[in-house]
């Protein structure tokens, strides 16, 4: 299994930012950046073309595009465009979308599952060169097909993480990217969920790269908190400390109190920190896991460009 460390932009920056931030991570020599989609931030595709323009090798990843607010069709020729003109270097990510957000613009179907797996089924037919016609619950297409098919289709991965939805990735994806917090435990769970053999596992992992432990922690602690909620179950159950965790969860008012709850015992296991060799020991047991790809996420208000600069430290000792 190939192991991979790569970098997220965060969606609050402009669309004019993305492209030196992607090149400053191709310096780096990581070898994944990915963008994010979200209602209403830029969009993934537009940004997508940017960035790839900008760098040469570097991988770009999606992450991730609500599968029901597209038409398969149309964002099949999107994805086959980018994957032509940027051959290997497209990895394009779709998801259930966020419902209240799909509320917003009419487009949260009776069946989240069913447009979701209809969706990457179909994308994935047509992006192999194939005349599809489909009849779903929320597909329909008839006879059609690309004039310009791909000669290698990008990978199609699966932003999902419920049991269903994981089975269903594990039918119509080439790998599955976990939100944050993911840890060697939520990524040997979901792999025995998906139970595919050569199904590729990413994770997303908030970074605090500092030679002071304690500093580290407290760096971390609201990030770490901001991606723990409700519907945090599936990540969380397979910790030996997810019990108490979750109870914590329910029992905080609000996102602030949950970060003073947070044990710092706990932001270690939930977040990529501490000193160098701390950090690259994270990352190699994720690795050991399942993990294909590793990508790091910047902590909100922290300067982008330093958080890539210690990516890159990273890379450089897991290769030496």
């Amino acid at each position: 299994m190939v192991s991979r460390l790569g970098v997220r932009i965060p969606r609050e920056l402009p669309a004019a930012r993305l492209t030196g931030l992607a090149r400053r991570a191709e310096r780096e020599g990581l070898d994944e950046v990915w963008i994010v989609e979200d209602c209403f931030y830029a969009g993934g595709i537009a940004t997508a073309s940017a960035v790839l323009a900008a760098t040469e090798k570097i991988t770009l990843g999606i992450g991730i595009m609500p599968a029901v607010a597209r038409n398969p069709a149309i964002a099949a020729m999107e994805i086959a465009a980018l994957a032509e003109l940027y051959p290997g270097r497209l990895i394009a990510g779709f998801g259930h979308g966020v419902p209240s957000w799909m509320r917003q613009i009419d487009a949260w179907p009776k069946s989240a599952l069913a447009a979701f797996e209809e969706t990457l089924t179909v994308i994935r037919r047509l992006l192999a060169g194939e005349r599809v016609s489909f009849e779903g619950k929320h597909v329909r297409l008839d006879e059609v097909e690309l004039e310009f098919p791909p000669a290698l289709p990008p990978k199609l991965v699966a932003g999902v993480r419920g049991p269903k939805s994981l089975a269903a990735a594990g039918r119509v994806a080439d790998g599955t990217l976990l939100a944050e917090p993911a840890t060697p435990e939520y990524v040997r769970a979901t792999r025995d969920l998906i139970g595919v053999e050569g199904h590729s596992i990413a994770t997303y992992n908030w970074l605090a790269l500092d030679a002071d432990p304690e500093r580290a922690r407290e760096r971390a602690r609201s990030d770490v908190a901001s991606a723990i909620g409700p519907n945090s179950g599936p990540a969380l159950e397979p910790l030996d400390f997810g019990a108490e965790l979750l109870a914590e969860v329910k029992a905080a008012t609000d996102g602030k109190d949950l970060a003073r709850r947070l044990r710092p015992e706990w932001i270690d296991r939930l977040s990529i920190s501490g000193p160098l060799d701390r950090c690259v020991e994270q990352i190699r047991a994720l690795y050991a896991a399942g993990t294909e790809s590793v990508i790091l996420l910047p902590l909100l208000g922290e300067p982008e460009e330093e958080s890539f600069a210690a990516a890159g430290r990273i890379a450089s000792a897991l290769r030496g």
